[in-house]
């Protein structure tokens, strides 16, 4: 596997339990991260094609339980396999994956300039709150976030203000 990049979050040394159920209706937890460890993987790597055996060693699961998990994923027509392996997005899963790492992102700049805890902490209760946590409050937090200045602090905030410049 290659080297880990810096901007990784902490959760992902293989410690993180998947209990919590995912908000009704939606995809559970461990879609949502499998959806968004494929999204990071692609940004961190752009051009190189995420494979399952690379998730499974991200994130210190075996490689049958994400080879499944992919495949279930396939079927709800949130990914497909190209003929090397390699995991690609259609356009409602990578709609999801989007939305999780932003809820994960503002979530974090939440718990770290408005609660005061260190990033470390931060990083790993967003993770389990990002998949719980109701549209109705997410957008109470961005409206808060937006309001206090501090929504610009996440990276889609600041690629969407880099482009319009």
């Amino acid at each position: 596997m290659a080297t880990q990049q810096n901007d990784w979050p902490s959760q992902w040394s293989g410690e993180r339990p998947v209990t919590a159920t995912a908000r009704t209706g939606q995809l559970a937890e461990s879609g949502e991260t499998y959806l968004e460890t494929i999204l990071l993987m692609q940004q961190a790597n752009p051009g190189k094609p995420v494979r399952a055996v690379d998730v499974a060693n991200l994130l210190h699961y075996s490689k049958p339980s994400v080879s499944r998990a992919i495949g279930l994923l396939r079927d709800r027509r949130l990914l497909c396999i190209g003929s090397d392996g390699g995991l690609d997005f259609t356009p409602q899963g990578r709609e999801c994956a989007e939305r999780v790492l932003e809820r994960h992102r503002q979530l974090t700049v939440l718990l770290t300039a408005v609660a005061g805890v260190s990033a470390a902490v931060a990083e790993r209760d967003a993770c389990r709150i990002e998949h719980v946590i109701s549209d109705e409050t997410m957008n109470g937090i961005q409206k808060y976030l937006s309001e206090h200045g501090l929504l610009a602090n996440t990276r889609k905030e600041k690629a969407d203000a880099a482009a319009k410049s």
